[in-house]
């Protein structure tokens, strides 16, 4: 099967961390394919980043239709997640939503442990997008200076086990280290803290291959069914021509 990770971050080197941490744990069989934002942000730490990452993440996967069999939105938070399920046919995977509902199989409740307090109210609004907020014992984020994204999982980790243990004493069975920077850092320190650890990047990619292996069809009716032909203006060909449906070839290319 073949599952996209889509980095809607322009950091490459946060593309090589997520993808090599999700490869550890891939299935037999399974090719794992990579997309890094060619515009936008180095890192989206703010909600208004993450709307602007949402669409530029719907661009991507329309220039890459036919090309995956599933998708996996690796942004903490899930920009563009709930329009790419209504857009596209294939599953789409959040990686925050994929953490989530892996660490609910492990615990009552699940503690997010992040590296930046900016993004603590865009990711408690991601837990209540998913209608998780009463699994969720709460979004615990250091409040301190960091050298550089790509290296906050080694600078920051001490500092975030210790984090994790607050999150532990506030009723956290589970921990989700959270923000693409931290992807492999739950391996490298298990043994650190009492209580099991979640890889969003592992935790997405598996839910993938399950997605993929089951093959359910696109939504015909409800409220994730395909919206209807729709002329527009400005956007970028590809998504354009995913809105329009000219991108079908039942359609005929007659929309709008």
């Amino acid at each position: 099967m073949r599952i996209l990770m889509l980095n809607p971050n322009m950091t490459e080197a946060m593309t090589d961390r997520l993808v090599e941490t999700a490869a550890r744990v891939a299935s037999p069989g399974t090719v794992l394919s990579r997309a890094t934002a060619p515009r936008g942000f180095p890192y989206i730490s703010s909600r208004a980043e993450a709307q602007i990452a949402g669409a530029i993440t719907l661009e991507m996967l329309s220039e890459r239709q036919g090309q995956f069999d599933a998708a996996i939105i690796a942004a903490f938070g899930d920009p563009g997640l709930v329009a790419a399920r209504e857009l596209f046919d294939q599953p789409v995977i959040g990686m925050s939503e994929a953490a989530m509902l892996t660490s609910l199989m492990l615990g009552k409740r699940f503690g997010i442990v992040s590296f930046a307090a900016r993004m603590a109210p865009w990711y408690e609004e991601c837990v209540e997008m998913h209608g998780l907020m009463g699994r969720c014992a709460g979004v615990f984020c250091l409040d301190e200076p960091f050298t550089s994204v790509a290296d906050v999982a080694s600078e920051k980790s001490e500092a975030l086990v210790g984090l994790s243990t607050k999150a532990i004493a506030g009723g956290a069975d589970v921990i989700i280290l959270a923000g693409a920077p931290l992807a492999g850092l739950a391996a490298e320190v298990a043994h650190l803290v009492p209580v099991p650890l979640v890889d969003q990047a592992q935790a997405a990619l598996k839910q993938a291959e399950t997605l993929a292996a089951l093959k359910p069809h696109k939504a015909r009716a409800g409220r994730f069914q395909r919206p209807p032909a729709k002329p527009s203006h400005g956007l970028a060909r590809v998504l354009a021509a995913r809105i329009s449906h000219d991108d079908d070839p039942s359609s005929g290319g007659k929309h709008g």
